[in-house]
């Protein structure tokens, strides 16, 4: 992949995710904080975003979204039931079990 086609794919994500994001706090504004992990006033400025500002800023060369792969339920979600981290462990705790 050359530096042109990680640039439109980096591109492609930022509109997708902004997009979703406003979807998401526009039908139900305390839902979408939570779900994309934003403070209220992240969540203020991706609502107001006009089209152009939206496209504007999915245009940067960074991610504009962020994973939480350090949250227990994403790992849970991905591991069989047996080997599922139990409530009030973490990632480090469990892998030295």
């Amino acid at each position: 992949m050359n530096g042109s086609e990680t640039f439109e794919s980096i591109r492609e994500i930022n509109l997708s995710y902004l997009s979703l994001a406003q979807r998401l706090l526009r039908a139900d504004r305390e839902t979408g904080v939570q779900r994309l992990g934003l403070s209220t006033q992240v969540a203020d400025i991706i609502v107001d975003l006009s089209g152009p500002q939206l496209l504007k800023l999915a245009g940067c060369d960074q991610l504009v979204c962020f994973f939480r792969f350090n949250d227990r339920s994403i790992f849970s979600a991905l591991t069989p039931p047996a080997a599922r981290v139990p409530e009030g462990k973490g990632l480090v705790d469990a892998q030295a079990a």
